[in-house]
């Protein structure tokens, strides 16, 4: 029973996890331009409000549907930021060195951002942030 509550779980946390990133990737490439033609914003700053848009809609599909907590937004939200901040500063520190520093398109530290970002946040999220108190 244990073993399909906690699949039930993973693939919740796939779904609200892969449309965060969806959300994040749309948005970045979208206000980077995708590293083509005339940007809206630089690379580093397309990926901060990129992250910033995901996040809202993470922290609510992850709170109600992934882990269905009652927990606090007292106690659960400031957890959920200070996970949210390290993935921002992936989302941030990977566009400064690949792109601005190695002119790589913008396209690679989002992707890359997409891969790391979701496999640590699991992993907090269910022993930090959504654990049962």
């Amino acid at each position: 029973m244990l073993n399909i509550l906690r699949s039930h779980r993973i693939s919740r946390f796939a779904v609200i996890g892969g449309a965060s990133t969806l959300v994040y990737a749309v948005c970045a490439l979208a206000l980077s331009r995708g590293g083509t033609g005339a940007a809206m914003l630089p690379a580093t700053a397309a990926s901060v409000v990129a992250y910033a848009i995901a996040g809202l809609f993470s922290y609510a599909g992850h709170k109600y549907f992934t882990f269905m907590s009652a927990g606090a937004h007292a106690f659960e939200l400031p957890r959920f930021a200070l996970l949210n901040a390290m993935g921002l500063a992936t989302a941030i520190a990977l566009p400064v060195v690949l792109t601005e520093r190695l002119g790589m398109p913008a396209a690679i530290p989002i992707v890359l951002t997409c891969i790391v970002v979701p496999l640590v946040n699991y992993i907090v999220l269910r022993r930090w942030v959504f654990r049962d108190v």
